[in-house]
C-alpha cells in the first residue's frame, strides 16, 4: 500500500502559522508521504485553487489521492444536494483526484416518528446514485466514510452501499472511526474491506464511560465512552491488524494518515508516517 496524508491533519498547524495548502503539500512531501488528500476547499474560486494545487503537486511529485466534502442528502428531497455535490465532483476532477468522499446524512433533524436509519438509507440512496453516476463520467469514484454517528458502524454502512448498488460507489474505511460507534475495529474492517475505495488510518485513546469525563480534548462515543485522537500507533486502535484485513481482501490503494489529537501536529504526523511504514 502507498502511504498518504489528509490535509485535515495539518489543520491546527495551518491555523497557528498561516500556512496555505501549497505549504502543506511541501511538508507532506518532505516527510516522505506519497500522496495527499484534501477536504472542502474554502475558496471563492475552488476550481482555480484546485488547479493550482494539482499543478504544484505535479511539480513536487506528490499524488493527489482524494477529495472529501460534506453533504446531507436528507435535506429536502436530496435533489438540490445532489446538484451541489456534483459541483464538488468538478473540483475533484480539477484536483486530479480519482476518489471523492462525500457524507451521506446526519440523521433526521426533526422528531423521527418511528423513522429509522433504514428509512434514511432508502431516502438518500437515489441522489447518491445520481452523484456517483455523474462522477463516473469524470473518471472519479465516490465513497462515504464511516463517521458522523448516525450511519457509522459497519452494518449501517454496508446497508447504505448495497442500497445504492452502483459499482462506482464504495466505502472510505476509517479504521479509527468505528470506535465512535463502540464497534470492534478489526471485525468492522473485515465487513468493510470488500467495499474499500480509500482508507484512513486514525488512532484514539479510549476510556470507559463509567469513569469521570477526562476533560479537554476528549469526546463521547455514541454509547457514552470517551475518546481522544492521538498519534497513530500510540492509541488503542489495532491499526496493523486492520490493515492486514484490508490486504487479505485485496485492497492495495492508499493508507491515508489522519491526525486529530492534542499533540504537536508536525511531530504527530511524522511519527504516524514512521509507524505506518512498518507494515503498510
Amino acid at each position: 500500500m502507498k502511504i498518504g496524508v489528509s490535509s485535515y491533519s495539518f489543520s491546527r498547524y495551518a491555523r497557528e502559522t498561516g500556512a496555505d495548502l501549497l505549504k502543506i503539500c511541501d511538508l507532506a512531501k518532505e516527510m516522505g508521504f506519497q500522496g495527499i488528500e484534501f477536504t472542502d476547499l474554502a475558496s471563492e474560486e475552488p476550481l482555480e485553487l484546485a488547479k493550482r494545487i494539482r499543478d504544484h503537486c505535479g511539480r513536487i511529485g506528490l499524488e493527489v489521492v482524494a477529495y472529501a466534502v460534506g453533504a446531507d442528502f436528507l435535506k429536502g428531497d436530496g435533489a438540490e444536494e445532489a446538484e451541489r455535490v456534483k459541483g464538488c465532483v468538478d473540483v475533484a476532477a480539477a484536483l486530479g483526484a480519482k476518489v471523492m468522499r462525500h457524507d451521506a446524512c446526519w440523521g433526521y433533524a426533526e422528531a423521527r416518528h418511528g423513522r429509522t436509519y433504514r428509512d434514511a438509507i432508502a431516502a438518500i440512496a437515489p441522489p447518491i446514485r445520481e452523484v456517483t453516476a455523474y462522477a463516473e463520467s469524470k473518471g472519479i469514484k465516490t465513497c462515504t466514510e464511516n463517521h458522523g454517528y448516525y450511519i457509522q458502524e459497519s452494518a449501517r454502512m454496508e446497508a447504505l452501499i448495497r442500497e445504492v448498488g452502483h459499482p462506482n460507489y464504495g466505502w472510505l474505511v476509517d479504521i479509527g472511526n468505528f470506535a465512535c460507534a463502540d464497534e470492534d475495529s478489526v471485525r468492522a474492517v473485515a465487513v468493510a474491506a470488500p467495499y474499500a475505495f480509500h482508507v484512513h488510518a486514525k488512532d484514539f485513546l479510549m476510556k470507559s464511560g463509567m469513569s469521570l469525563d477526562p476533560g479537554e480534548g476528549w469526546f463521547k462515543s455514541r454509547g457514552g465512552n470517551y475518546l481522544r485522537g492521538t498519534v497513530a500507533g500510540h492509541g488503542e486502535i489495532p491499526i496493523s491488524q486492520c490493515v492486514a484485513e484490508l490486504r487479505a481482501a485485496g485492497y492495495d490503494g492508499y493508507l491515508s494518515l489522519e491526525f486529530e489529537g492534542l499533540e504537536s501536529p508536525l511531530d504527530a504526523i511524522r511519527m504516524g508516517h514512521a509507524y505506518l511504514k512498518r507494515f503498510a
